[in-house]
């Protein structure tokens, strides 16, 4: 049986438009970059003006932070699913890389320049979490018998950004390689730096990612 839908017409109006605000945002993003969105641009193209439009975001902060939010879940999802079906560290990888090229801006928007004068919330924070625990989840499962480094001393001491993770130091250490390295080939391919170079980013990506494994 389908489900009720209990919105009222206003509500599914309201929704239909802070969807299509958020559409032309990207389209905005992927033109001229985060830090020049402009919600009078985007009022213009919808026939709106400025303040009709603020109804529904009232500021340029609070549509990053929607976008931010929709692209960190749409993430945590996709490596949820994957962890759910029983991937290992490599898929996950592979599973990240995918879901960066399929939308370049999301992934940049994300993990790309900090858009200047913008502060995410606590909630943003949150949800990034996800898929951190992740891929700390993931390095547990992997062996290891490596000698205890002096990072890993730190770490000991400097562990708030595992969220409470009951890691062990050269776990947290692990992990932080992974997530260096890749998403720095990652960031790397996705802004066009490899670009004329004459080599396939997925093979540098399979190989950090060999090393890494290897290690």
């Amino acid at each position: 049986m389908a489900e009720t839908d209990t919105k009222t017409p206003r509500e599914r109006y309201r929704t239909q438009v802070r969807a299509e605000i958020k559409e032309r945002a990207w389209e905005q993003i992927a033109t001229t970059g985060a830090s020049a969105l402009s919600l009078n641009a985007i009022a213009k193209q919808m026939g709106m003006s400025g303040p009709a439009l603020y109804r529904y975001y009232d500021g340029r902060d609070a549509l990053i932070t929607e976008l931010i939010r929709d692209a960190y879940r749409s993430l945590a999802d996709t490596l949820r699913s994957a962890s759910a079906a029983g991937a290992d560290l490599a898929v996950l990888a592979h599973t990240l890389r995918a879901w960066a090229l399929e939308d370049p801006q999301r992934y940049l928007l994300i993990y790309g320049t900090p858009v200047p004068g913008y502060h995410a919330p606590d909630e943003i924070t949150l949800i990034s979490s996800e898929t951190m625990a992740m891929l700390l989840d993931a390095c547990m499962a992997l062996p290891s018998d490596s000698p205890a480094t002096p990072f890993d001393a730190h770490l000991a001491d400097h562990r708030d950004w595992a969220d409470g993770h009951p890691a062990p130091p050269a776990v947290l250490h692990r992990a932080l390689r992974f997530w260096t390295r890749l998403h720095g080939v990652l960031s790397l391919e996705l802004a066009g730096h490899f670009t004329g170079m004459g080599f396939d980013p997925a093979l540098l990506f399979a190989a950090e990612l060999e090393d890494l494994l290897a290690r």
